[in-house]
């Protein structure tokens, strides 16, 4: 049996794991020690596949991802999410489709303190949605906005995603962190304009029930609330931006000065929060872990079989431009994303597209914001969809799943545009990281 149809056989037995419910990080590993096993022998696949691991697990760079986990979770954890809705909500809630686009806001806020969707969607869709509702949205756009709006916290530095793809590609993290920035500002603009849009044309989902008017001095004193924000916000872009730290130290610098927000929030009256976080933290990155492990195996497996080879020869020779490439994978993820969580796809689909984008002078930091916001995109579609899964989770009794998919529907639509425009104009993705990092 050549090498070749070997690898063959080994993708098809890990679609067949998946599907069985194994763990991916498990089917990688297996499927990844299988082939090397049948390419080399047992003894050279267990001393390859073992030290591929530990390589792996033990990179430098893989430091980021418990610290920016554990910040998400110990800001999750306090009433910061609750402190910047109010602020904002409090400034533009009184215009009509207000409160909602103070949600978003909140999001992309939120998003520079928590580099997770799902905590950023389940946390807002507890705290945001039910006063939504109170000033007269409808069920499915309140939790709707909050859904969607959760993927602007995975794009916003720090991301938990930007770090996991550079560790799998070997691309900077310091600038995949910072490409997310406009991308996550272009989604964050065009939910605003959806929501104003979605209340002139649609005024039955957003009933206008003005709520009080603070004095201008009050508000803005509750400006106040969003102190912790912007300390960690200089924290982490003051410092990658000026050469004072690297992204590790940034996260490790601004997760203690979150741990001691939450602290102070609560007033020392409790460690319960902090221990919850914690413990979060390590079964999180511990699932990570062990993806970035089997990924690692398994990728050394298609290198050895010959496979990206083949697959790079025969894309380059079809002739593609580059736009239509991309097309064609940000197609691929968003079908991806109907089937598997962010990471999984990362892990199985890096090794085998990666080693393409040389040879066809793509830029590695354009492919990647355009695959992160593909990836976004599939993480509010059905019938995975996991932010939509975490906002019902914590949604009141009347709302049901498939409220919550009508509700990101039009979201959905303005997220494939911001891709298309992402995707035609590179410029927009590598501006800034090589700005910032010109070297």
């Amino acid at each position: 049996m050549d090498a070749v149809t070997i690898s063959i056989l080994g993708i098809i037995l890990l679609a067949v794991l998946l599907l069985s419910g194994v763990h991916i990080g498990v089917s990688l590993g297996v499927v990844g020690f299988l082939g090397t096993w049948m390419l080399l022998g047992f003894k050279q696949a267990l001393y390859g596949s073992v030290n591929m691991f530990y390589d792996q697990v033990a990179s430098y760079s893989l430091i980021t991802v418990p610290l920016f986990i554990a910040m998400g979770y110990l800001a999750s954890a306090g009433k910061l999410s609750q402190n910047i809705f109010n602020s904002l909500n409090h400034w533009i809630g009184r215009v009509r489709g207000g409160i909602g686009i103070a949600t978003v806001g909140s999001c992309t806020l939120f998003g520079t303190i928590c580099g997770s969707s799902l905590v950023t969607s389940s946390v807002f869709a507890l705290t945001a949605a039910p006063e939504m509702r109170k000033q007269g949205y409808d069920k499915t756009l309140s939790y709707g906005i909050c859904a969607s709006s959760g993927i602007i916290g995975m794009l916003i530095p720090p991301s938990i995603l930007m770090v996991v793809y550079g560790v799998l590609s070997g691309d900077s993290v310091g600038k995949l962190l910072v490409a997310g920035i406009t991308p996550g500002l272009i989604l964050g603009i065009f939910y605003s304009a959806t929501i104003l849009i979605l209340a002139k044309i649609k005024p039955h989902l957003i009933e206008k029930r003005e709520g009080s008017s603070l004095p201008l001095g009050q508000r803005m004193k509750e400006l106040v609330h969003l102190w912790p924000v912007f300390v960690v916000i200089i924290v982490i872009f003051g410092g990658i931006f000026g050469g004072v730290f690297t992204p590790t130290e940034a996260g490790a610098i601004a997760t203690f000065i979150v741990l001691v927000l939450l602290i102070i929030l609560e007033k020392g009256k409790s460690i319960k929060p902090i221990i919850g976080a914690l413990s979060d933290t390590a079964r999180t990155s511990a699932m990570i872990y062990l993806i970035f492990g089997g990924s690692a195996i398994f990728s050394q497996f298609l290198v050895l079989s010959g496979l990206t080879g083949r697959f790079a020869e025969f894309i380059i020779s079809m002739n593609l431009s580059k736009f239509a490439f991309m097309m064609i994978i940000s197609l691929l993820y968003l079908v991806l994303g109907c089937l598997l969580e962010s990471i999984s796809m990362l892990s199985i689909t890096i090794p085998l597209i990666y080693p393409i984008l040389g040879p066809m002078g793509i830029d590695p930091i354009w492919y990647a914001v355009v695959v992160v916001v593909a990836i976004h995109i599939g993480m509010i579609t059905p019938p995975v969809g996991l932010c939509v899964y975490g906002a019902k989770a914590v949604a009141e009794k009347d709302v049901s799943l498939e409220d919550v998919f009508k509700g990101v529907a039009p979201f959905f639509l303005v997220s494939l545009l911001a891709l298309l425009i992402l995707i035609f104009i590179p410029g927009l993705s590598t501006f800034l990281p090589n700005l910032v990092f010109p070297w």
